[in-house]
């Protein structure tokens, strides 16, 4: 298998994950995922889990690199990528049946972003206060 590049994102988030043929060592930034936070780590772990409970094995490594946002919006990019990437990698239409059953948002990005400013407010829905009444 070569190398397949996939992406995802969330808000500001991207990530680009490269899966090619391996031990099943998953990097993030270069920093193996196991140094994760543990909800960030279970939230790598989900994808990983779901795919070696129908694949039988994982063997396949991924490196993801991902770029700007918080920490939050970046793990969910990181796992988008990584869901699609095994699906990509596999060509299981199995798979991605079981991604959607558990959780949508592992192969389909949320495309919610910041609603902008108004012009003369403060804010995107906060509206000026009237002091008179």
């Amino acid at each position: 298998m070569a190398s397949i590049v996939v992406s995802g994102k969330r808000k500001r988030s991207a990530a680009r994950a490269t899966i090619k043929e391996g031990k099943g060592l998953v990097t993030i930034n270069s920093r193996p995922y196991e140094l994760l936070p543990a909800l960030h780590k279970l939230m790598i772990e989900e994808p990983l889990r779901i795919a070696k409970e129908k694949l039988g094995k994982i063997d396949f490594d991924i490196k993801v690199k991902v770029t700007s946002g918080g920490r939050e919006s970046q793990i969910e990019a990181t796992r988008l990528a990584i869901t699609r990437a095994i699906v990509k990698a596999t060509k299981s239409n199995e798979l991605k049946k079981e991604f959607l059953a558990y959780d949508r948002n592992m192969l389909i990005a949320d495309t919610r972003r910041k609603e902008p400013y108004k012009p003369g407010d403060s804010k995107a829905r906060a509206k000026m206060q009237k002091s008179y009444r």
